[in-house]
């Protein structure tokens, strides 16, 4: 895989996710959810930021019902990230890109507030490292200091959980990466 670029490994990946059929998409991501619910990290963690699922990305709504946690949910703005609390029937909308977003309205969470990140990836690699969709929101975001301390899982299914990928000076590695059958603490 390292001999493909991001761009061609992105395109094979995504339309390999997409080929899955909505009930193993469905299982698949509801046990990504168990092994969350099952780590040390997100049980302590009081306010957590997700996202909402997109081009069949790993699903996380299971996670949402019937729990005291406090949700944060991105919205795109120019080139980065706002984060608002969100939960079961706030408003949202559909943006640009096609991402479902929170309301703008909602009220905002500062990175003081956050102690987990539930990072959306296309990919990741032993060593922490993700492949996203190529706009660079979560490596600007993750390299500013106020947010590069606070823990990061990247959450994948098994299949794009890779040796190695091809990364960029830019690029952030997570502390963590949740599949249907692990959750990996990243080695570096």
């Amino acid at each position: 895989m390292l001999n493909q670029t991001k761009t061609e490994l992105r395109s094979l990946l995504i339309k390999q996710r997409r080929s899955l059929s909505e009930k193993d998409w469905k299982e698949k991501s509801d046990r990504i959810c168990q092994n969350l619910k099952n780590n040390p990290l997100f049980q302590q963690a009081t306010t957590i930021l997700s996202y909402f699922s997109f081009r069949q990305e790993p699903d996380l709504t299971l996670l949402l019902s019937n729990t005291p946690k406090t949700w944060g949910f991105p919205r795109c703005v120019e080139q980065s990230l706002t984060w608002h609390c969100w939960q079961p029937g706030d408003a949202n909308h559909t943006n640009h890109y096609g991402i479902i977003e929170p309301d703008a309205n909602l009220p905002m969470l500062k990175s003081s507030e956050i102690d987990l990140i539930l990072v959306p990836s296309v990919a990741c690699d032993h060593q922490g490292y993700r492949l996203g969709y190529g706009g660079g929101f979560y490596d600007r975001m993750l390299s500013l200091p106020e947010w590069n301390l606070i823990p990061t899982v990247g959450i994948i299914f098994d299949f794009a959980y890779l040796n190695s990928l091809p990364i960029d000076s830019w690029d952030k590695p997570l502390n963590a990466v949740c599949t249907e059958s692990k959750f990996i603490v990243s080695n570096r």
